[in-house]
């Protein structure tokens, strides 16, 4: 038998991922792009219900506190999304809340200062008010990065190689928002991730009228069976006599957003009083700002490729950071309780329905604005259980994740210095935050625990971050390894000419600004 011949062993690397029905600037039908970005919207509202759910209990709010700030988050979500696909990157991003900012906004909550009030909506306003002002002083880290174009300059220390492990763990290092939220409720997370995966690659090429509905629409479809299947448990009464975490995690009427929504409520600028500054709480911000930064960052690179667009451009990336910084400090003057980060899940979904369309997303950002003011059909939607977006997740990381690992085919992994590199980075990426949760869930405090609170909330945020702690390692045992004769090895030949704007001629079509623009903001 003849030896195989190269070619029939491995795949030429390629620029743009093939396959995609609708890259970044092809649009479907209006009927179609509008059920999509309504589909984007639906998604979003995971992440836009479990941030406030947590913390607004925390810092004495009641449920119709959690339904505004909700509605909030939404509202400026859509108001994100819309600037950041128009000026900002220009990809298919959705802009939502961030897990980053946890760790700080809770150090917040049980300030000794705050935690002595005793009248619960009273703790709520102040914290809420610390929490905004802590937003919009932090905000100028990403605004001064991203339109001074020092992030453009720092992302030249960034090649293939070392961005597989920040890429791949902007998924993976989500792993805790995945399978272990399915398992508090297996009777309905486990039928929605098998229907979701059976309706969007198994039976994805069932089509009607020649359109793949059941690929492209697996998820409204499957939420909507399931979400049906969870309404019809509940009214038969099988959660009558469970525990109440269980009750809270499976039935559908548990949430108290409907009942507790306005009709129409319109979010405005510092409609919970004026913001209190207070430098502790803002040092402790800024290392979520930065995390933010970098997750948002991998994510980005993720969003080009499945939209079938080059990666983005180091100025192209720095403006979209800049934009990204403006969407905090709007967070912190509307109180949404969280900063703004690339909604991964929604990254994923590009891939899932292979539409990569920047159309779709602005719809979906339209329709976040809608029903943000539009309380009781909001919050109809925001009441789909936990567990049913946790299963969705399970998939949209993990796909997110291989975007990461694909950038691989750029590099050589016959090299041992490359290996070297891919392999400590990931591990240390998952290993090093995943001993600050463990320590933390003990401890009741983060490994650092010195009497500068600020400090502490530095390097715990820091380090609660896969992508962040990936990034640091693997950048810096990228440009220090024997980085001088490994240009090629490290995929440099092939990622030079996607530094500059002008390095492509695809990236004008991509990345140019609307209403020509570029006139007064020529590209570099």
């Amino acid at each position: 038998m003849a030896a195989p011949k190269p070619e029939e062993i491995s795949h030429p690397p390629m620029d743009q991922l093939q396959g995609l029905e609708y890259c970044i600037d092809s649009n479907p039908s209006w009927g179609e792009a509008i059920a999509l970005g309504f589909q984007h919207y639906i998604l979003a509202l995971g992440t836009a219900v479990m941030i406030p759910s947590f913390l607004v209990p925390l810092m004495g709010g009641d449920h119709g506190d959690k339904v505004r700030v909700v509605q909030t988050l939404l509202f400026v979500e859509g108001i994100n999304t819309l600037l950041q696909t128009l000026f900002g990157t220009r990809l298919p991003t959705v802009i939502g809340g961030s897990y980053a900012f946890m760790v700080p906004i809770i150090s917040i909550i049980h300030d000794p200062s705050l935690m002595s009030i005793q009248d619960n909506h009273v703790r709520f306003l102040n914290t809420m008010r610390a929490v905004q002002g802590a937003l919009i002083v932090s905000s100028s880290i990403q605004i001064i990065l991203g339109y001074s174009q020092l992030w453009a300059i720092c992302s030249r220390f960034f090649s293939p190689l070392g961005m597989v492990p920040v890429i791949s763990l902007v998924g993976f290092g989500l792993f805790d928002r995945g399978f272990p939220v399915v398992g508090r409720c297996v009777e309905i997370g486990i039928p929605m991730l098998i229907l979701f995966i059976s309706f969007s690659q198994y039976l994805k090429n069932f089509q009607t009228r020649q359109l793949p509905i059941l690929e492209r629409f697996a998820l409204l479809i499957s939420i909507t069976v399931i979400w049906a299947y969870a309404h019809l448990l509940t009214a038969s009464g099988a959660y009558k006599h469970r525990p109440e975490l269980t009750q809270i995690n499976c039935r559908t009427d548990k949430a108290y957003l409907i009942s507790s929504a306005p009709w129409i409520k319109i979010p405005y600028p510092l409609q919970w009083g004026a913001p209190t500054f207070d430098a502790g709480h803002c040092f402790g911000m800024m290392a979520a700002v930065f995390v933010s930064l970098i997750e948002s960052t991998g994510a980005y690179k993720a969003a080009s490729r499945l939209a079938s667009a080059t990666p983005p451009p180091a100025h192209v990336l720095s403006r979209g950071i800049g934009w990204q910084g403006i969407g905090i400090l709007l967070d912190g003057l509307f109180g949404t309780l969280s900063g703004s980060t690339v909604s991964v899940e929604n990254v994923g979904l590009l891939g899932s329905t292979r539409v990569g369309s920047r159309r779709v997303i602005q719809i979906s950002a339209g329709f976040m604005i809608f029903f943000s003011m539009l309380g009781k059909f909001g919050a109809l939607f925001a009441s789909i259980p936990f567990p049913i977006f946790a299963a969705v997740y399970c998939v949209l990381f993990g796909l997110v994740a291989s975007v990461g690992l694909s950038f691989l085919q750029f590099t050589n992994m016959n090299s041992m210095r490359n290996l070297f590199i891919t392999g400590v980075a990931f591990f240390l990426g998952l290993s090093v935050p995943e001993y600050f949760r463990e320590y933390t869930a003990k401890a009741f405090h983060g490994p650092a625990h010195t009497r500068a609170g600020w400090f502490n909330d530095f390097l715990n945020t820091i380090f609660f971050s896969s992508p962040t702690v990936a990034l640091i390692v693997a950048v810096f045992l990228d440009n220090t390894l024997d980085y001088k004769d490994s240009a090629r090895d490290r995929g440099m030949t092939w990622w030079v000419r996607f530094r500059s704007f002008n390095g492509d001629s695809r990236n004008e079509e991509f990345y140019t600004l609307p209403f020509n623009l570029n006139r007064f903001f020529p590209p570099s």
